[in-house]
């Protein structure tokens, strides 16, 4: 049985500058590049398994990036007239970058964190505690005592 046919990828000048300023950049996120040279080799014209064993990809992976990129590309393609490579590379950074995922936001600050890390590296004799490291349990009760948190899982 045949397997299905691969959403093509067809790319503009502007589109394909992007990618290929996005893919040659050492200084991009690894999966930011990876996701950029796979729709430049999408728009290649190679399927799905190709450019998986090229990218070290499963054929999920890149059937659901050459997806995303087409369905986005489908929603901008007049906007993208007017642009340059410049304005266009964080839309199609955006595009490339995972979504947020599900589930619960943290329940602490930045700023907490770094305060409770900061306590964490004090003696543990500073807050008149008899002894020579912290266990989560005196720690979160020391963050709690400081004010730093409300509360906090010892665990």
């Amino acid at each position: 049985m045949p397997s299905p046919k691969a959403i093509p990828i067809i790319l503009s000048p502007l589109e394909r500058a992007s990618l290929e300023s996005i893919s040659r950049c050492s200084t991009k996120p690894y999966r930011l590049v990876q996701r950029a040279r796979l729709v430049l080799l999408a728009a290649e014209g190679l399927n799905n398994t190709t450019i998986g064993k090229k990218l070290n990809l499963g054929q999920r992976s890149v059937r659901k990036w050459r997806s995303r990129w087409q369905q986005a590309s489908l929603e901008w393609s007049s906007l993208e007239e007017t642009q340059s490579v410049k304005s266009l590379l964080p839309q199609i950074e955006s595009i490339l970058s995972d979504r947020p995922r599900p589930g619960s936001p943290g329940e602490f600050s930045v700023e907490q964190i770094v305060e409770i890390v900061a306590v964490a590296c004090e003696p543990p004799a500073r807050s008149g505690l008899p002894i020579s490291h912290w266990t989560t349990r005196e720690l979160s009760q020391e963050a709690i005592e400081r004010g730093l948190v409300k509360k906090i899982s010892p665990v």
